[in-house]
């Protein structure tokens, strides 16, 4: 029997054009605004397409979820690294906004890993109905994610154009990029809750056995 080449799926050959989009993107960030906006907003867009080809072609992977988990994270954190740069008045903020979308996506996926779940986007109904809607409903998940990239991408633009239509879609993006930070925080206070859960059933388990 032939062994399927993971590494070769659809999605995940779309995940590697994803990184090298975002790599590209970070190159360009210092210098050249309009061709990194386009290399980073079409990297982030195609997190949508890789999922579509995944589900159409049977290649949903771990692999694949931890590879557009990676990329994500890491392709804001440089972004929000380079404003740092720019508003260094505002640096503890971007600091902050790193560490909590860091830590909160890996402790999530990590305990969503160790439940058994199939994907980290996997509900119970004992999660928080905020957090059920966010993952459960394709577009409220689309606006959520889509309007904090823009909100970042705005502020990054501001820093070269004097746009006043730049500097509202930012007023208009910023409720969104902290409900999604606010978002991301229920995820993780949930994630330490379930990790604390296993670790009881563990000890208790343990017990009985001794």
């Amino acid at each position: 029997m032939q062994t399927e080449n993971v590494f070769l799926f659809v999605p995940n050959l779309i995940g590697y054009t994803r990184v090298f989009l975002a790599i590209l993107s970070c190159i360009l960030m210092s210098s050249s605004p309009v061709p990194a906006v386009w290399c980073y907003f079409i990297s982030a867009l195609l997190d949508a397409v890789d999922g579509h080809a995944a589900r159409l072609l049977n290649q949903s992977t771990r692999f694949g979820a931890m590879l557009d988990q990676l990329t994500d994270r890491c392709g804001t954190a440089c972004l929000m690294v380079m404003l740092s740069v720019f508003y260094p008045s505002y640096a503890f903020f971007f600091q902050m906004s790193i560490s909590v979308d860091i830590s909160m996506h890996w402790i999530h996926l990590h305990t969503t890993l160790l439940q058994g779940k199939g994907s980290h986007k996997t509900m119970s109904i004992e999660d928080p109905y905020p957090l059920q809607i966010y993952y459960t409903s394709k577009p409220v998940l689309f606006i959520m994610c889509c309007g904090n990239e823009l909100f970042y991408i705005m502020m990054y633009l501001i820093h070269f154009y004097d746009s006043a239509y730049f500097k509202f879609l930012a007023i208009v993006l910023f409720p969104i990029a902290l409900a999604k930070w606010m978002m991301a925080i229920l995820q993780g206070y949930t994630a330490a809750r379930n990790l604390v859960a296993i670790d009881v059933a563990e000890r208790q388990a343990q017990v009985k056995v001794n």
